[in-house]
């Protein structure tokens, strides 16, 4: 009779810091022994490597990951693909580094334990969905709207300054209409020396930047409002919210919605949930500065639109005044109140696609 020895592989745990241009990984036991530490390149065929490394160590547990949203997104795809754990580890606090140092090698073994200690149980953003197309969109929006408003703002300053015979009738007009005159002078390049030649340059220049930027920003916003509409309809269904909301509360919940617990783990993303302040006999909450500044602000337009029209909200702030709230404080009470009709939508609408 012949028996058959079964070797079972130990599991290990995977920490990773992670660079544009490289990643160093670190191996540890689940007894917390350091195994083996290395670099690799931050590419495909790199990623590869780094798996194929840490597999020859044992059965492949856990990754613990830094920077899953910029650096370490290609590797969160490439794990996600192979069907491996990974969890989202946040940069070791200012205390651990002033304790224990900075390196490539201390960071992806502090990434190691804290996933060991059980520190970490967050999983990072899948990727590779629509919600991935809604982020790349909003952001290039976004830039295009600041460029634009960085343009208006030169444009009203060089009318400011310039010569009067380009001031005076520019100061009259609209904003609108000084963009359609600037982009139409015709300044004369052999007399650009001259200060009302070149004004009338560069007042071109930026009238047709804007109207360059107005036609991108139109362009980007029809493809969103295509995308976000058949993304997450029960959401744009709400009142007072818009494409760009519904966009940006989208983006940040993300397209694996699941990975939040609870709507109160939703409200703490996006900055509306209430901290505790009290002392002694006093009882109140503070405002909380943390989450997502974007996604916060996002429910802030919702809820000042709500305000001007929506008559449920218009009653609520009626009988909160008389419970002697401040107006801040009721529009806090309503971003929470908001932010758990927007997590129940966003379950409707993506969790159930």
């Amino acid at each position: 009779m012949t028996s058959v020895t079964q070797v079972t592989q130990p599991a290990v745990v995977v920490g990773v810091d992670t660079h544009q241009q490289t990643h160093y990984a670190v191996v540890l036991g689940v007894d917390g022994r350091f195994l083996g530490g290395a670099e690799f390149p931050a590419s495909e065929a790199g990623y590869r490597q780094l798996v194929d490394w840490a597999a020859g160590f044992g059965l492949l547990d856990r990754f613990g990951v830094e920077s899953t949203g910029s650096y370490g997104a290609g590797l969160v795809r490439y794990l996600l693909l192979q069907q491996l754990d990974v969890l989202e580890v946040r940069r070791p606090d200012p205390a651990t580094r002033a304790r224990d140092g900075k390196s490539d090698r201390i960071d992806a073994e502090a990434a190691a334990r804290a996933v060991l200690a059980g520190r970490v149980t967050g999983a990072p953003k899948v990727t590779t969905g629509v919600v991935e197309s809604i982020r790349a969109l909003l952001i290039t929006r976004r830039s295009a709207v600041k460029a634009r408003t960085a343009a208006y703002s030169q444009l009203r300053d060089l009318i400011t300054t310039a010569p009067s015979e380009l001031r005076d009738p520019l100061l009259s007009m609209t904003t609108a209409q000084r963009v359609r005159t600037a982009a139409a002078f015709r300044p004369d390049p052999a007399r650009i020396a001259e200060p009302l030649q070149a004004v009338k340059t560069a007042l071109r220049s930026l009238a047709r930047r804007i109207q360059d930027l107005d036609d991108e920003i139109t362009q980007l916003e029809r493809q969103l409002d295509h995308l976000v509409a058949q993304t997450v309809p029960t959401l744009l269904a709400a009142p007072n919210v818009g494409t760009i909301t519904a966009a940006q509360l989208t983006v940040t919940a993300g397209e694996n919605l699941d990975r939040l617990r609870s709507e109160a783990a939703f409200a703490k993303l996006t900055g509306v949930a209430p901290i505790p302040a009290s002392s002694g006999k006093s009882r109140r909450m503070r405002l909380n500065r943390g989450g997502d500044r974007h996604a916060n602000h996002a429910l802030y337009v919702i809820t000042i639109g709500r305000l001007a029209t929506d008559p449920r909200t218009k009653a609520y702030v009626a009988r909160r005044k008389d419970d002697r709230l401040s107006k801040r404080d009721i529009i806090r009470c309503l971003k929470r109140a908001i932010a758990r009709e927007v997590y129940h939508a966003l379950r409707a609408d993506l969790l159930s696609a």
